[in-house]
């Protein structure tokens, strides 16, 4: 397997994004966001959808249409008053929507943007994977360097403000981080499946870890394994890689619960 380039390509890119998602997924689950990711996906399809109208990069105008979802939904909650279900429904269906009508627009319905609905690994190239490399390194020392930050809002918003921890200025970088995270994991599993990738491994975690730190760790470790086995389950099998990589993630929850009922762990 390995003696193919594209392979070792998408290794590259798939254990980047595999390690990325659920460090920055381990937040929006301990806040009751899971969801989070799905809905800046369909914003980012319409950045895709955009990006094939306009004749730009997709992937630069998905990057674009992310970032401002999430400042959106960030905006939504903390200033228009409004709930957290509710600004990620706004922004969700208006994503979509937007992107159903942009699409039409440019009669892209076709190949190509399939690719971005269901990822495409195995066309990453060089440059690809410099780009993933790059973003990737800037989310895991951002996440490390704010790590204690994040718990903070985390564990009791309300009292890390009182405290004097800027609230918003954390809340605007997580809704960042989770926006460059769905963008580079468009090409790994798709936009369709890349909130699934920034939740399976966190809540997989939580069954058997014995600590905050610890359940981030190995929410990490099960999202590096998932891609991994992933990958190499679809190259042998001939099955499609995002699919088969989140597949691996979903077993590795099944793997955990069986293990924490097995304890007696409720």
């Amino acid at each position: 397997m390995l003696e193919n380039e594209f392979m070792r390509l998408a290794l590259g890119a798939g254990a980047i994004v595999g390690v990325l998602a659920p460090a920055v997924g381990f937040f929006l689950v301990q806040r009751r966001q899971s969801l989070m990711g799905d809905g800046i996906g369909h914003v980012a399809f319409a950045g895709v959808a955009a990006g094939i109208l306009l004749d730009v990069s997709p992937v630069l105008t998905a990057l674009v249409a992310a970032v401002l979802g999430g400042l959106a939904i960030e905006l939504l909650r903390s200033r228009g008053r409004t709930a957290g279900d509710q600004a990620l429904a706004i922004v969700f269906y208006t994503g979509i929507a937007l992107g159903v009508v942009l699409v039409a627009q440019a009669g892209a319905l076709n190949v190509d943007l399939f690719q971005y609905l269901f990822g495409s690994i195995l066309t990453v190239t060089r440059s690809d994977l410099a780009v993933i490399a790059v973003l990737g390194a800037v989310g895991l020392v951002t996440v490390a360097t704010l790590y204690r930050a994040f718990a903070a809002i985390v564990i009791d918003e309300e009292g890390a403000r009182v405290a004097g921890v800027p609230i918003g200025t954390l809340n605007i970088a997580l809704a960042t981080l989770t926006a460059v995270t769905v963008a580079l994991s468009m090409r790994v599993v798709g936009i369709l499946l890349v909130a699934a990738l920034m939740v399976l491994p966190v809540s997989a975690a939580a069954r058997i870890a014995w600590s905050m730190r610890s359940t981030l760790v190995l929410a990490m470790a099960i999202g590096l394994a998932a891609a991994s086995s992933g990958l190499t389950l679809s190259y042998y099998a001939d099955l499609p890689p995002g699919g088969t990589i989140v597949l691996a993630a979903a077993a590795a929850y099944l793997l955990a619960l069986a293990a924490s009922l097995a304890r007696g762990r409720p």
